[in-house]
C-alpha cells in the first residue's frame, strides 16, 4: 500500500515456485519484488483495474523487470500509453493454476473492471471498499446509478466467503460488505436515508449518507434538488 495514497498493489501466485500475475501498481514496488523472489514465481501479467495514476504508477517497473504483459479495459487503455492488450468483461485468462474472469464494474471510471480469481477473491479497484464505495468525480467516471449498479448487482451477487481486495486499505468480504456497509445497507432497505441540507461546493443538496471512507475521512452520498444522486468527498461537503 502506498503510504500517502493508500493505494494497493499485488502479486497473486498459484504456489511457490508457479505462475503469478500482479494487479494494478500503485502501490510501492519493493515489498512486492521482494515476495516474487522469496516466492519464486515468475509475473506474466499486470492487470489494470482502471488508468488513474495511483493504480499505474509503477507499470514500468514490472515491464522492465520482467516483460509483463499489460492488460486494461479498452476505455481505460485510451488513457494510458503502455497497455500491451485489451481485456473485457466475462474473459478468462488463465496464468498456471489461476483462472482470471474480468468482470465490469463502471462507475468510478467507465472501464473499470474487478477480477475474480478462482472464485474465491475479487479485486475490486476504486468500485467497493471496506465500509465505502468509489466516487463518480473522478476523471472518466459515469454514474451513481452505474456504481450502485456494479455493487449491488455484480459484486454483492458473488459468494459471501469471497474475499474482497480493494484498490484501497483493507481486505474484507461480500458477505461482511452486505451486512456492514453503509452504503449497502441504505440501498438494500435496512436503514433509512438522511433528509439533511448541506451545500457541495456552493451548490445546495441533500445529505441522504454521511459515511466513514478507508482514509479515515468521509464519503457523502447526495441527492442535488433536480433529483440526481451523486457520491462526492467527504471534504466537499458542508453540513449545518
Amino acid at each position: 500500500m502506498h503510504p500517502d495514497w493508500l493505494s494497493n498493489a499485488y502479486v497473486v501466485a498459484d504456489e511457490p515456485g508457479g505462475s503469478a500475475v500482479i494487479i494494478d501498481s500503485g502501490g510501492p514496488s519493493k515489498t512486492l519484488l521482494e515476495a516474487i523472489e522469496r516466492l519464486g514465481v515468475a509475473p506474466t501479467h499486470l492487470l489494470l483495474t482502471h488508468h488513474h495514476g495511483d493504480h499505474v504508477a509503477e507499470n514500468h517497473v514490472y515491464k522492465g523487470r520482467f516483460g509483463v504483459e499489460i492488460l486494461a479495459d479498452p476505455v481505460e487503455s485510451e488513457e494510458l500509453m503502455d497497455v500491451d492488450r485489451h481485456i473485457v468483461s466475462g474473459e478468462t485468462l488463465t496464468v498456471g493454476g489461476l483462472g482470471i474472469k474480468a468482470i465490469a464494474t463502471p462507475g468510478h471510471t467507465a472501464g473499470m473492471l474487478s477480477f475474480l480469481i478462482n472464485d474465491e477473491e475479487v479485486f475490486t479497484g476504486d468500485t467497493l471498499f471496506k465500509g465505502s464505495v468509489g466516487g463518480v468525480r473522478a476523471p472518466g467516471s459515469t454514474t451513481f446509478e452505474d456504481l450502485k449498479h456494479s455493487i449491488m448487482d455484480v459484486l454483492m451477487k458473488l459468494r459471501p466467503e469471497t474475499t474482497i481486495r480493494p484498490g484501497h486499505t483493507d481486505p474484507s468480504s461480500v458477505g461482511d460488505e452486505w451486512e456492514h456497509n453503509a452504503f449497502i445497507r441504505v440501498w438494500r432497505g435496512l436503514d433509512s436515508e438522511s433528509d439533511e441540507q448541506c451545500s457541495v461546493g456552493g451548490e445546495p443538496a441533500t445529505l441522504v449518507l454521511w459515511a466513514p471512507d478507508y482514509d479515515g475521512g468521509h464519503k457523502a452520498w447526495v441527492r442535488w434538488p433536480d433529483g440526481r444522486d451523486d457520491i462526492v468527498p467527504g471534504s466537499r461537503v458542508e453540513r449545518g
